[in-house]
């Protein structure tokens, strides 16, 4: 490359790639897209570049997937069979309405316990107006499924139009299970109806399994407990059992992909050896960023990224250019702002915690920045880009 300036910085690229299937060698087809990419539309691989892929493509080439007979044979077996207490889960078609299905089937009665006015991920069954004029406290009342619909009604959902109340309760008596439906926001007050309980939370499930096991519940998990190993040879996540799952079909579920340090280290490689250019490589899922319409946070796997090379651990170290521009060097201007600017970022510290000029920057994980640009650029429909190339990202002024 020569000198001259760059005059572009990140660029983020959706990568087409073919349709894949259980036992592909997912590590090659990412390699050559991305190469047979950059080969048609004119741009070269450069070190540091980020490939990052979706995690759903992995899960598919490891061919996890479960069926609702699976997980309700491992919640019989984990949580006793009869009454189980339900609590906290999203409201979600693709991602909680058929674990809600197979843990019914392995429950006589299941005591579903909804938080409220929404769900842990911002999901609304009601408004905090609807609460307010209701004149019910959210941290200390309990509702009846009688209470709520004689205070609230019928509520569909802004987006889905469902009204998961009865979704949900539809589901559980369809699986052959007895539904009670409670609207609660303390873990402790599940313990009034049933002492085996499984959480169904997803950032907050290891304070409420804590709360849980101090109030006096006999048995406790989470989905993060269920299938954390194969049952009946179904796919399996060790770590994260049933949490980061999708919908596959009426009767399966995709699992959250199993260990694949392997699969973005292979990549690593296999870019390197084509090009010479040291990539870093992810696996991502949801993006982790809050939709100020639906108040929705689109974080429902429990992390952005499973698995990534050791380039990504961390934190940007950024400073904030209008910060120099408008305090320390407020007198300079053109070309010698320009130059002190520059001076400024290639003398920064690595560790700018407490450093005003930082302030306004975004101190968060890396995987968590990129994979949400990432989730925003492949989107969640039918774009056919499961691979993105972001390009220029550790970039900064002076590049």
């Amino acid at each position: 490359m020569n000198n001259t300036e760059r005059k572009v910085g990140t660029v983020s690229r959706g990568i087409r790639c073919p349709i894949i299937r259980q036992g592909d060698d997912l590590a090659s087809i990412v390699s050559d897209s991305v190469l047979e990419a950059a080969q048609s539309e004119g741009f070269s691989l450069r070190d540091r570049d980020v490939i990052s892929v979706t995690e759903s493509i992995v899960a598919r080439s490891q061919g996890n997937y479960a069926t609702v007979n699976d997980i309700a044979t491992d919640v019989k077996a984990k949580l006793g069979g009869e009454t189980i207490g339900v609590i906290f889960p999203i409201l979600s078609r693709n991602r909680f309405a058929i674990c809600l299905k197979g843990i019914a089937m392995g429950a006589k009665k299941v005591v579903l316990m909804l938080s409220y006015p929404s769900d842990e991920v911002g999901n609304a069954l009601i408004t905090w107006d609807q609460v307010d004029e209701a004149g019910i406290n959210p941290y200390s009342d309990v509702l009846t499924l009688a209470d709520y619909r004689r205070l609230f009604g019928e509520n569909k959902h802004e987006f889905t139009g469902i009204d998961y109340v009865a979704y949900y309760q539809n589901i559980i008596e369809e699986a052959g299970a007895e539904a009670e439906i409670i609207f609660a926001n303390q873990a402790k007050t599940i313990l009034n109806y049933t002492d085996c309980v499984l959480n169904c939370d997803i950032h907050t499930r290891a304070r409420t399994k804590r709360i849980l096991k101090a109030a006096g519940a006999k048995v406790v998990c989470g989905l993060d407990d269920i299938l954390t190993s194969s049952v009946n040879g179904s796919g399996y996540n060790a770590k994260y059992g049933l949490l980061g799952s999708n919908k596959s079909t009426e009767d399966t579920i995709k699992l959250f992909p199993k260990e694949c340090k392997d699969l973005v280290l292979d990549i690593q490689e296999k870019i390197l050896k084509a090009t010479g250019k040291h990539v870093e490589v992810m696996v991502y899922g949801d993006g982790a960023f809050k939709d100020p319409q639906g108040k929705i946070w689109e974080l429902a796997d429990p992390v952005v990224s499973p698995a990534f090379t050791d380039g990504l651990i961390g934190t940007p170290s950024e400073l904030k250019l209008k910060y120099l521009a408008d305090n320390d060097y407020k007198e300079l201007s053109g070309e010698a702002l320009k130059k002190a600017i520059s001076e400024a970022i290639k003398a920064k510290d690595a560790d700018l915690v407490g450093n005003m000029a930082s302030q306004g920057t975004t101190p968060r994980q890396l995987t968590d920045l990129i994979g949400s640009l990432c989730d925003l650029t492949s989107g969640s429909g039918d774009k056919g880009t499961p691979v993105v190339l972001v390009q220029g990202y550790f970039d900064n002024y002076t590049s």
